[in-house]
């Protein structure tokens, strides 16, 4: 695997940035850059781009990697003034405080915002990490909240309440491919709930218990392909 964006990442990017209309000289915003992939498709296109990020490693790690563009520790919910011809949301709404504010203020230094989220569970195989680790896991969500912003109308409302309105709405399936299976259990034991699950059951198990939810996933070669949706969203004033 090179240094740029995973394989399945990369067609994400390419189609959020036609979604905005990203050409040569387009000046783009990208909050929660995050280690600088999306970043770098955008730079390759010739897009002038600044990037911010409330984790100041993640800062450093972008600009090292992106020297192309402008990266700087800033707030989703605050972002800099502009303007700027696209604002990007890259898998980044379900991780702020207020996507609400998020919307509106991207609205107020874009003039096109481009939002990517993932699709419902059932849309997504990666689900099967946390059915499979679930036993050892905090219970989900609460039944009888809010819907997850991965439901289309959910998000739409969203963007209702910032005052804005959903242009044009994208689907892209994803696969995820694994070469075998100790690349697909490696990830997800760095993880978060890996973690956790390995500290309450040790990393064996988790293994296991990983392997046998997922062997209808896996191919004939030994490795293993998970097919995802994701949804990429234009907004506009």
């Amino acid at each position: 695997m090179d240094d740029g964006p995973r394989g399945w990442a990369r067609p994400l990017y390419e189609r959020a940035l036609d979604a905005a209309g990203v050409v040569p000289g387009t000046t783009l915003l990208e909050l929660g850059c995050g280690s600088g992939e999306f970043a770098r498709a955008a730079v390759e296109r010739g897009a002038r781009v600044t990037g911010i990020d409330s984790d100041r490693s993640a800062v450093s790690v972008a600009a090292a990697a992106v020297p192309g563009a402008e990266f700087r520790l800033g707030d989703a919910h605050d972002p800099p003034p502009g303007p700027f011809d696209v604002v990007a949301a890259v898998q980044l709404l379900s991780h702020v405080t207020n996507p609400v504010l998020v919307l509106r203020r991207a609205a107020s230094v874009g003039a096109t915002v481009v939002v990517t989220v993932w699709g419902r569970d059932e849309e997504c195989d990666v689900r099967a990490f946390g059915e499979a680790l679930a036993r050892w896991l905090p219970p989900r969500r609460a039944a009888g909240g809010p819907p997850p912003l991965t439901d289309p109308d959910r998000l739409r409302k969203l963007v209702a309440l910032a005052g804005l309105q959903v242009a044009a709405l994208r689907e892209l399936a994803c696969p995820f491919d694994y070469a075998d299976a100790d690349e697909l259990v490696a990830p997800v034991l760095g993880s978060g709930i890996g973690r956790r699950a390995a500290g309450a059951a040790g990393p064996e198990a988790v293994r296991r218990a990983l392997l046998d939810r997922l062997a209808a996933h896996r191919l004939a070669d030994g490795g293993y392909r998970l097919e995802n949706l994701f949804r990429i969203y234009t907004v506009t004033a």
